[in-house]
């Protein structure tokens, strides 16, 4: 994956069909075949990818000794933190069984700010909460109303310190314009790392929902793609009140790959490709405080997995990497032939495990 071909050649299917050996793997990891076919001037192209003992895949980046002093220091600080919740109901988007609420919450430092989209029960009672926390990307959030419906507080997260309800233009400018990139700020810096404030501001998301007069006091998960599925396996590993967490293809694991041969997670740090960075000592200090494979390492709560082996944005390698080092209970549904998306399949599996545990099923 994401590495110089070992076999690079072109062919004429003079009868529409080709067989060739493209070898094997003496390491656990992952073989890939890319054919890009030209028929009547039109290009295409597709992909197939085989597994090799990819639960033997081991990571490569380094655990730092103060990582957890680090990270308990971090959210010790947070604590100190007031959260001055603002919460604006958004009557167009209500239903006649739940309200939904844009919410301005105060994040890591005075100043800063974190929003999202909260869907809550209008019935009387208690109810499990779900924290969804997001993909890459700039964009407006519309909230989870369908799981709300269900009887769960949905709470969906952004991570720019933006409102999450602005017009799309706007958020194609921030894209495209100061938050271009931004997976890249500051990443010299342990304290000033732009994840740092994205990290804290999931378990401040957290203090939001466990203060909410509707909470059970108990039921707490996380869920997420890509970006998000990172984020939930962080959230989870930092904050003893989530009690399960759902994670598709999770990015930043084991971003070190590159440095040894193979693919690295997403944003691809240390990727030859990758211009627009490189691997200095400051970085390589940086990076492992909040590479997925160390929070993998620190999850103790229930969990379900779901990607397939053609992801090129985050490699099944990379992936493995951080689902080997979990200890905890864990379930992997594969999608075999899935790339950087889900099936309805997946999406169906995962909210049922989810609700499931949520409601104690």
């Amino acid at each position: 994956e994401r590495q110089d071909p070992i076999k690079k050649e072109s062919i004429i299917l003079a009868t529409g069909t080709q067989t060739f050996d493209a070898g094997t793997m003496k390491v656990p990891g992952f073989l890939r075949c890319i054919a890009t076919a030209e028929v009547d001037n039109k290009e295409y192209r597709n992909l197939s990818t085989a597994g090799f003992d990819p639960l033997e895949i081991q990571p490569t980046v380094e655990n730092p000794n103060d990582f957890d002093q680090f990270w308990n220091k971090a959210i010790a600080d947070l604590a100190k933190v007031p959260m001055d919740a603002k919460m604006t109901l958004l009557p167009e988007k209500c239903t006649e069984k739940v309200n939904v609420y844009h919410v301005n919450l105060q994040n890591y430092k005075v100043g800063t700010r974190l929003y999202g989209i909260l869907c809550v029960p209008k019935k009387e009672g208690k109810y499990p909460a779900l924290l969804q926390v997001p993909g890459a990307g700039v964009r407006a959030y519309g909230g989870d109303i369908a799981n709300a419906e269900k009887g769960i507080i949905t709470f969906q997260i952004g991570i720019h310190g933006i409102p999450v309800t602005m017009d799309p233009s706007v958020y194609l400018d921030l894209a495209n314009g100061v938050l271009n990139g931004y997976p890249n700020y500051n990443s010299d810096d342990r304290d000033r790392f732009f994840y740092k404030r994205v990290y804290l501001g999931c378990i401040r998301a957290n203090d939001f929902i466990t203060s909410l007069p509707q909470f059970d006091g108990s039921n707490l998960a996380v869920i997420g793609g890509s970006q998000g599925g990172a984020l939930s396996i962080v959230t989870a590993a930092l904050d003893s009140r989530v009690k399960n967490l759902g994670a598709y293809y999770p990015a930043l694991s084991d971003v070190t790959g590159y440095l040894f041969g193979r693919a690295g997670g997403w944003p691809h740090y240390f990727d030859k490709t990758n211009k627009e960075y490189n691997n200095t000592k400051e970085k390589l200090k940086t990076l492992p405080y909040y590479d997925v494979v160390n929070f993998a390492k620190r999850v103790k709560v229930p969990g379900f997995y779901s990607w397939g082996f053609n992801d090129e944005t985050c490699p099944p390698t990379s992936m493995y990497a951080s689902y080997n080092s979990i200890a905890a209970p864990k379930e992997l549904f594969l999608a075999l032939e899935t790339g950087h998306f889900t099936y309805p399949e997946q999406n169906e599996k995962m909210t049922n495990w989810l609700v499931g545990k949520l409601k104690g099923n």
